[in-house]
């Protein structure tokens, strides 16, 4: 966790805890109410809510009674199940519960100690890319005496509440709260990268071997402290809130408490027909109402599995609301599932570490194209390439690479009417090896990416690149909007993600000496055939070496063969626009390098555009002795140095 806290509205913990004491009274805060202007936007109660503080609801209150435990909550009046299955995640993970609930022990009431208590509590939150501290009272709001929103099934208990109303704090209101997601809170409470997956559309309850795939990265997620969450959604026109002949609620978030593979013994798979087992566990926050299909609590599967064999597989049940279902089921039944990875960037760790970039951006409208920063998706042509556009290597021959992109919490904004999150997506295009300003026309460019296009805070990619340069475009789906966002990438080596600001070379008192560009080239060398054998197996080891003035880019080698396919890109921005670019294609030895022919380009505006293959040549002009073999090639020159 960074060291950087920032302070959410200024208000500093121990200054305030400290004057408390002092003066012997409570804190109130004044940033947060204790008033329906804090309960609702819109809405009135049902009933005249009271607001008391937990002294006055029990006994002997506390944050934790043995501790934090995932069945501790209840969901209340609200419809905020999401926020309930998010802590019962939350609550399973020592590490990540100790940075939200920040001193804890110290926070805790201490009944030898009681002039100690302020009524005051802090809470940590990943907000937007930074640890913020949220301070509260804890008056909370009661109907009948009884809490109305989250609470623990130990009357005396109350960490629960606390977070919920620090978090409502955050959000505006509580009603701000109502039908939120649990991978944004997950996110929320751990920094954590979230990814939706859809099992409906993906067929994960007909394709096996999706299904599989799915499994082993769920199994892998939950070993490494990642949290799971799933849920059905309501078909259209259909109610949440409402249970299925199977047991499980529809509309409802339940978190994911352990995930099996089994290998079952002689005598189990004699019984199950099967050598393995594919289990999940899940909790619902509603703490009753359980599945009640295969391996359901009273079902025919337990009975075949004796005690000491159901302790030894893992497959217990630790309280109520919690049950199992086999893989198979768990996809066939439910429709969406949140997972949320703790992507490891610790050196010091046996797991997989990632490098980690992350910048801030925005959305920006601007009438003059060149510094309009919202152009929509790729489906608008004129504009996507008005847009944010983020710059990265590929080090390796190939990587695996995920990306993040979340747009501004929009929550706070409910009270306008502005609660929802925007369609937001992004592309990823490979371009020219040497490119270093944005991109303004898609000519020799590939797509190699899309992320969906979803109205969720978070859109999450995985995708293996091969080696290059690429460019990042974060976009909204519909041009002209404007709001800001967090783009995180991590990589197997560093990536040195930086976003492209200029359009193109900066004119400065040394290009007056020097001279300034006053052409712009871009070249693919798509292949080479036909080269000269150069091992006795007949084959070659060839690379291209494209020339400019006085740059040069180098392809990667390609190895045995005498027709190679490079795709390599390359960017010029020429001075001397009477000075040719020269393409070479060599053969990589260990020793020496061999020279096996090149081709001389006038590259000018008027050139032609489409692909073109040229003979090779020996060294010196055009007009060299021919050698054998050719290349083929696209040019495009302009004279513009803002067109391509």
């Amino acid at each position: 966790m960074s060291s950087s806290v920032q302070l959410f509205r200024d208000q500093k913990y121990h200054e305030l805890k400290g004057q408390c004491i002092q003066q012997r009274q409570l804190f109130e805060d004044p940033e947060f109410p204790a008033s329906d202007e804090s309960l609702f936007y819109q809405s009135a109660p049902p009933k005249k809510v009271e607001w008391k503080r937990p002294k006055d609801l029990c006994e002997d209150p506390h944050l934790f009674v043995n501790g934090i435990s995932s069945h501790d909550l209840h969901q209340g009046i609200l419809g905020n199940c999401w926020f309930v299955a998010a802590c019962s995640c939350l609550a399973l993970r020592k590490t990540l519960w100790q940075q939200v609930i920040p001193g804890f022990s110290e926070q805790e009431w201490d009944p030898k100690n009681p002039e100690k208590y302020a009524g005051i509590f802090r809470f940590r939150f990943w907000c937007f890319g930074e640890w913020t501290e949220v301070v509260v009272d804890d008056l909370l709001p009661t109907i009948d005496g009884k809490l109305i929103y989250c609470h623990s099934n130990v009357k005396n208990e109350f960490w629960s509440a606390l977070l919920e109303k620090a978090y409502a704090k955050l959000a505006g209101s509580y009603e701000a709260l109502d039908g939120g997601s649990a991978a944004d809170a997950i996110v929320d409470f751990t920094g954590a990268v979230a990814e939706s997956v859809d099992l409906v559309q993906g067929k994960y309850g007909e394709i096996i071997s999706e299904q599989m795939k799915l499994f082993e990265d769920l199994l892998k997620v939950h070993k490494r402290g990642g949290l799971i969450s799933c849920s059905i959604t309501a078909s259209s026109g259909g109610t949440n809130e409402v249970e299925t002949e199977t047991g499980l609620v529809i509309g409802h978030a339940y978190s994911v408490t352990a995930i099996r593979k089994l290998r079952l013994g002689e005598r189990l798979i004699f019984s199950f027909k099967a050598e393995k087992l594919f289990m999940i566990r899940l909790r619902n926050p509603w703490g009753k109402r359980e599945w009640n299909g295969a391996w359901s609590d009273n079902s025919e599967e337990w009975k075949k599995v004796s005690n000491s064999e159901r302790k030894s597989l893992g497959l217990t049940l630790e309280n109520d609301g919690e049950f199992w279902m086999t893989f198979e089921d768990w996809c066939k039944n439910f429709t969406d599932v949140d997972i949320c990875r703790i992507v490891n960037t610790s050196y010091f760790s046996i797991h997989k570490t990632w490098e980690k970039e992350m910048m801030h951006g925005a959305w920006a409208k601007n009438s003059e194209p060149l510094l309009n920063r919202s152009g929509g998706c790729f489906d608008n042509k004129e504009t996507f390439l008005q847009n944010p556009q983020y710059i990265f290597d590929v080090k390796k021959t190939e990587d695996k690479v995920l990306v993040s992109l979340q747009q501004e919490d929009r929550r706070k904004y409910k009270k306008e009417g502005k609660g929802d999150s925007i369609p937001i997506g992004f592309e990823i295009l490979k371009v020219e090896d040497n490119r270093s300003y944005r991109l303004h026309k898609l000519t020799v460019q590939e797509r190699v990416a899309t992320s969906l296009y979803i109205n969720t805070r978070t859109v999450f990619l995985k995708r293996i690149l091969k080696q290059g340069r690429y460019i990042l475009i974060p976009t909204t789906y519909h041009p002209g909007i404007t709001t800001k966002f967090i783009l995180r990438l991590f990589t197997d080596v560093p990536s040195k993600l930086r976003e492209l600001k200029a359009d193109k070379p900066k004119m400065t008192c040394w290009s007056l000496l020097c001279g300034y560009p006053r052409r712009v080239t871009q070249i693919k060398i798509h292949s080479a055939e036909g080269l000269q054998k150069q091992d006795r197996s007949g084959g070659a080891d060839p690379y291209v070496l494209i020339k400019c003035e006085n740059q040069s880019v180098r392809s990667p080698v390609q190895h045995d063969t005498t027709s190679a396919v490079f795709d390599t890109q390359v960017i010029f921005y020429r001075k001397n626009i009477d000075s040719p670019i020269v393409v070479q294609v060599w053969n990589s030895n260990v020793l020496c390098d061999e020279f096996l022919g090149q081709a001389v380009l006038a590259a000018s505006p008027s050139d032609p555009r489409e692909q073109q293959t040229l003979q090779l040549r020996g060294r010196g002009s055009r007009e060299a002795a021919e050698v054998p073999g050719h290349i083929t090639v696209k040019v495009f020159s302009s004279d513009d140095l803002v067109e391509l």
